[in-house]
């Protein structure tokens, strides 16, 4: 699976490094467009990321018409508490791009309204505004994994001291 993780215009530096660490973790790529709310070598930045820096495939845009420009817009959708979606009902293709938005304000409103179809939501209590955006990356993204059977992905963890018959 081509899995990617779009952020457009991200403010907090901790959020984006924990994503940066969920992008390491599955394989997925993280592509940044500007502008940036923090500076990628901020130190909050770095440290939620920890040592998973060298191990995540990022790219950086100066905004999203260099990004579709590169890319193209098949197998885009839209993360956002407007969309009409359930994320967990979505089929996703084997070359997938998942936007999500800046913290306080979500994705642009022209980008939402020129994608309605593809705009998928987490599904939340009401009166609840949003799900903080790292909680919402690595829920979206194991989702599009679970479907593809998490290939790739390893499976079982190993005990390094005890035998599992021993516990």
């Amino acid at each position: 699976m081509n899995l990617n993780v779009v952020l457009v215009e991200p403010e907090i530096p901790q959020n984006t490094g924990n994503i940066v660490r969920t992008c390491a973790a599955t394989g997925a790529r993280l592509h940044l467009i500007k502008p940036l709310g923090f500076s990628l070598e901020d130190r909050y930045l770095k440290r939620a990321g920890l040592d998973y820096w060298p191990m995540a495939e990022i790219s950086l845009y100066e905004d999203l018409n260099e990004f579709y420009a590169k890319n193209g817009n098949c197998g885009c959708f839209y993360v956002t508490t407007k969309g009409l979606n359930n994320y967990a009902q979505v089929s996703y293709p084997n070359t997938s791009y998942v936007f999500f938005g800046k913290e306080t304000r979500g994705l642009p409103e022209e980008l939402l309204a020129a994608n309605k179809d593809s705009c998928i939501r987490i599904p939340m209590l009401p009166g609840t505004r949003s799900l903080n955006l790292s909680n919402s990356v690595a829920i979206v993204v194991y989702e599009m994994l679970r479907q593809k059977g998490f290939d790739g992905l390893q499976m079982q963890g190993r005990l390094t001291r005890y035998d599992w018959a021993s516990l």
